[in-house]
């Protein structure tokens, strides 16, 4: 009974704490970098695409995705992804993502919409630099005649890396 009170307590004191005091509050600030995660990189000829990252509020940001290559055949990804962030952290954001693209590759069009739950981390000393990764899912039809789901997980290499100012 005496842990269960302590368990209690100790839940109610971190509930009740200002996140501030651990989070990488990121409000306003712009994060520029890239993003290659939608179902357009994964076919011949990928392209990365740049990406604009800004921090609405603490707990809300958005993010503009935009690439192309003009190689034959073309490839080009524009998008939006929302953030809601769920747990902070000192140097590391858990969150929510959706979004959704118009993506085009092998001489096809289609859309791409995905969602799923990722991290963003700060090394210490490097504040300014943040790392993402994320998994879920996501519908697209850009290969094949109708919508296909696949799960995806995506490591900083293709969930990106932002560059704050």
């Amino acid at each position: 009974m005496r842990r269960r009170l302590h368990f209690l307590l100790a839940l109610v004191i971190l509930s009740t704490a200002p996140a501030s005091a651990w989070a990488r509050d990121l409000q306003g600030r712009l994060g520029m970098g890239y993003n290659s995660q939608f179902a357009n990189t994964f076919v011949a000829g990928r392209v990365p695409a740049f990406s604009v990252k800004y921090a609405m509020t603490r707990d809300i940001a958005l993010e503009a995705v935009v690439g192309t290559s003009t190689a034959t055949p073309t490839n080009t990804v524009t998008g939006l992804k929302l953030f809601k962030n769920i747990f902070l952290e000192t140097n590391l954001n858990f969150y929510f993502t959706f979004g959704g693209a118009i993506v085009a590759a092998n001489d096809r069009s289609g859309s791409e919409f995905l969602g799923g739950i990722g991290a963003e981390f700060f090394i210490p000393g490097l504040e300014s630099l943040g790392f993402s990764f994320e998994s879920g899912g996501s519908l697209h039809n850009l290969i094949g005649d109708g919508y296909s789901f696949r799960t995806f997980g995506v490591s900083l290499v293709d969930a990106g890396i932002h560059f704050y100012f």
